[in-house]
């Protein structure tokens, strides 16, 4: 097996500290067969689907990628932006933002990019930029606060996957999760009060998260506990009592049982309760998406609507909200510690030189 390099490598080179952020994907257009390349993609990943592999070709190749690309390409219309999917220009500026704070810490010495588990851009084409760039240290902090093998994991294969191809690995760190990290509860609590704060409280609070099989959870996932520790921090930030919200999970499909309480049957059945105002908020996404935008903030208002809620309201995702930025470059430096950059050997450049490398 022959094994990559960095084409641009030299011996010369400053070696850096690489932060990486990662998220889920997006289609490079709002088409059905940009769609279905990204689907295609995403569905055949086996942390996604965990189902046996052959029976799962045929599902998703006969019935799945022939119906939904076109559906979902409508979708993703109704929320593409003049620079693209949200959240690719959400991800795009949070990777701006924290590189303007962590270059003000180290200069030159870090490098500071993101990809997409799904899509482009791709881990591989970063990577490549990264190592050219000299990253020999690499920090990556894929943005799903609550740890899940069919998201969280999936990064770490596709790290993997491709490291298995070069030559020169990188000193890794990897933050799995940061459901529970102090910054970030403060700072989704902050979001909701100012919320409050224009447009005042609602009868219920929704933190709604996306769905995974319960089937995951009785394997040994930890992402329902994780998702519930989430919202009993940010409802204790808040000063709410039981009474005063919910955790609830959407985006299920296909016919076997996912994490309950749902989010559109919870929403059907609160107006009959009484509560005719409701609030949500998807603690689970560091940016807003197809899934936050349209989803929840317009297809879930409608089943609330229609059965007698009066008032529905999406508080959007963190995004790039300051108190959310300070929180990822805490954890961040926090996860950096000990990787300080220092002074470099004086000597290699001489060494690779006396031995023919080229330069």
């Amino acid at each position: 097996m022959k094994f990559k390099g960095s084409p641009s490598f030299s011996h010369r080179q400053t070696d850096k500290t690489g932060v990486l952020i990662t998220n889920l994907g997006t289609p490079d257009a709002p088409t059905a067969r940009a769609l279905r390349r990204y689907l295609k993609q995403f569905l055949a990943d086996p942390r996604v689907v965990e189902i046996p592999r052959l029976l799962w070709w045929f599902i998703l190749n006969g019935i799945i990628l022939r119906i939904r690309p076109r559906r979902s390409a409508k979708s993703y219309r109704s929320v593409w932006t003049e620079q693209g999917s949200p959240l690719l220009v959400y991800t795009r500026n949070q990777a701006d933002a924290l590189r303007e704070k962590l270059k003000e810490r180290w200069g030159d010495a870090v490098e500071v990019e993101f990809a997409m588990r799904y899509g482009s851009p791709s881990l591989p084409s970063v990577l490549d930029a990264m190592f050219n760039k000299g990253v020999r240290k690499l920090l990556v902090l894929p943005l799903y606060p609550q740890y899940s093998a069919s998201t969280t994991a999936s990064t770490f294969d596709a790290l993997a996957a491709d490291f298995k191809t070069r030559r020169w690995l990188p000193a890794l760190r990897f933050i799995d999760h940061y459901h529970d990290f102090e910054p970030f509860i403060h700072a989704a609590a902050d979001r909701i009060q100012q919320h409050w704060r224009e447009h005042g409280r609602a009868d219920k609070l929704l933190f709604t998260y996306h769905g995974i099989p319960k089937r995951y959870l009785l394997n040994g996932d930890p992402y329902h506990c994780q998702c519930h520790k989430t919202s009993r921090l940010l409802a204790e930030a808040l000063g709410l009592d039981n009474e005063a919200y919910l955790t609830t999970f959407q985006s299920r499909f296909g016919r076997e049982e996912w994490l309950r309480p749902y989010t559109d049957e919870t929403l059907k059945g609160l107006p009959a309760q009484g509560y005719k105002s409701v609030q949500l908020f998807c603690p689970g996404f560091a940016a807003d998406c197809l899934e936050t935008l349209e989803e929840i903030g317009v297809e879930n208002k409608q089943y609330f609507l229609q059965t007698g809620g009066e008032r529905y309201e999406y508080i959007s995702a963190l995004n790039t909200e300051p108190a959310h930025i300070a929180a990822l470059d805490e954890l961040i430096r926090q996860n950096l510690q000990g990787w300080e950059p220092g002074a470099e050997d004086p000597q290699r450049e001489q060494r690779a030189k006396a031995l023919g490398a080229p330069f």
